[in-house]
């Protein structure tokens, strides 16, 4: 393969690529011998998700265990960092497959963990007549080579907030391109003496490979074919493009060099101190930001705005990305039908209106942003109704993304230090993929 990346030495970087190879038989016999050693007891199943600090999840699940009779479900809570959350499980599933038997999955996950055979294959009981209802991106990240793995279970977009009182003050509307956002950014800031313009997350990690795959799709470009996980199409001139907006929002002045540092907790905690005029965040935000003193925010519900995040070229397709859980099922687990239940009462609308209300978890199921007191409840779900309509999933139908996102988080954040050019960031970045996406090939046969 050439490079700074052989094969061999691509199979000692990644664990799943090394566990593919042990896919079958041999994960099978090692499940045979793994001993359970859960609370739960013999009938129960276990659920595992990171934590719930609204508390709604466990009150969900006690909701389900008084009305059911036949099973109880028991909570494993996993790591809050997803990135931890997913090496633990992974790690489970290399020595014998874990006592979990539902497991909460970022829709990032399915097709890594599907793949080597991890999940289960719901097709036949998550059928398409059930499917209608959903988000289209959210069956699509819940989908592996035709077969779908996973059940959503609720959904997040990037949005774009602004400061509406002060955008209403100078005579704007919301930014349609991120040249407009540059000039009312700034056009605001002199008015008003605000320190920042646009604030996001930069910093190295999966939030940042978000915010970068909105840079490349609302330039035109895309990272890897929507219909061949193996075919990489970062290295475009609209791809470059995408990272030199990006670039340009710091060098510019509009956004704080601090940026490249910033997560979701940082952006936030400066748009809601009343110092920035706009904030690329998740829907959660919203709550944060209207909550007044209780939230810790400065800004008056009337003063937060929701738009569509820019793109380059006026008049372009503008995208959002997909986030998300998924409810998916242990392969391994001896309790198959269960589980299956619980999910099916877990995605009724009635629940997912509870966690929308109680938690500020966004449904899967497209009826419900039709819920008159859902939107009464939650305005960010009519605020920011165009993102979800036209949410994208990242490249996460390689079962490689893992270490791609590695890569695409590396570059990104590279780039907007100035530790690299734009058109260099993109052509390596698009060679780094490409050597991955070769093994990807090589071992699970993504185009057959």
């Amino acid at each position: 393969m050439g490079g700074d990346l052989s094969r061999r030495e691509l199979l000692k970087r990644t664990g799943i690529a090394g566990a593919a190879l042990l896919a079958g038989t041999a994960c099978k016999d090692l499940a045979s011998g793994f001993t359970k050693t859960s609370i739960a007891g013999p009938n129960d199943i276990i659920l595992s998700k990171g934590p719930d600090t609204t508390g709604t999840l466990e009150k969900v699940l006690a909701m389900f265990n008084k009305e059911n009779q036949s099973f109880k479900v028991v909570l494993e809570i996993a790591s809050a960092d997803t990135g931890q959350y997913f090496d633990e499980m992974r790690t489970q599933f290399q020595v014998g497959g874990g006592e979990i038997d539902v497991i909460g999955a970022d829709v990032i996950w399915p097709a890594q963990l599907a793949a080597n055979g991890w999940i289960e294959d719901l097709s036949d009981l998550f059928t398409e007549e059930m499917q209608q209802d959903y988000l289209e991106s959210t069956i699509e990240t819940s989908t592996y080579k035709g077969k779908i793995y996973g059940v959503p279970w609720y959904s997040d977009a990037g949005l774009l907030y602004y400061r509406k009182d002060l955008l209403d003050k100078a005579g704007l509307k919301p930014p349609k391109t991120w040249d407009e956002l540059l000039s009312q950014a700034r056009k605001v800031q002199e008015q008003e003496g605000i320190p920042y313009g646009f604030v996001f997350q930069g910093a190295e990690y999966e939030g940042g490979v978000c915010n970068q795959c909105e840079y490349i799709w609302n330039a035109g470009g895309d990272i890897l074919a929507p219909d061949d996980p193996s075919k990489v199409l970062i290295g475009s001139p609209e791809a470059t493009a995408g990272y030199e907006s990006a670039v340009k929002n710091i060098s510019s002045g509009v956004a704080p060099v601090a940026v490249v540092t910033y997560k979701e907790t940082e952006s936030l905690t400066v748009f809601i101190a009343g110092e920035a005029v706009f904030l690329r965040n998740w829907p959660y935000a919203y709550s944060v930001a209207t909550g007044g003193e209780a939230a810790g925010s400065v800004l008056k519900p009337e003063w937060v705005g929701v738009a569509h995040l820019p793109v380059v070229n006026e008049g372009d397709q503008g995208y959002a990305t997909l986030g998300g859980w998924d409810f998916c099922i242990n392969s391994f687990s001896d309790k198959k039908e269960q589980s299956w239940e619980f999910i099916q009462w877990m995605s009724q609308p009635k629940i997912q209106k509870m966690f929308a209300i109680d938690a500020g978890y966004i449904p899967g199921r497209k009826s419900l942003f039709e819920d008159e007191q859902l939107l009464k409840e939650q305005p960010v779900m009519e605020l920011g109704r165009s993102s979800f309509e036209s949410t994208k999933p990242r490249p996460s139908a390689n079962p490689f993304y893992s270490d791609m996102s590695l890569d695409m988080a590396q570059a990104f954040t590279g780039t907007l230090k100035g530790d690299i050019q734009p058109q260099q960031a993109i052509s390596t970045l698009n060679n780094k993929l490409e050597r991955i996406a070769d093994v990807a090939e090589q071992i699970f046969n993504l185009g057959g």
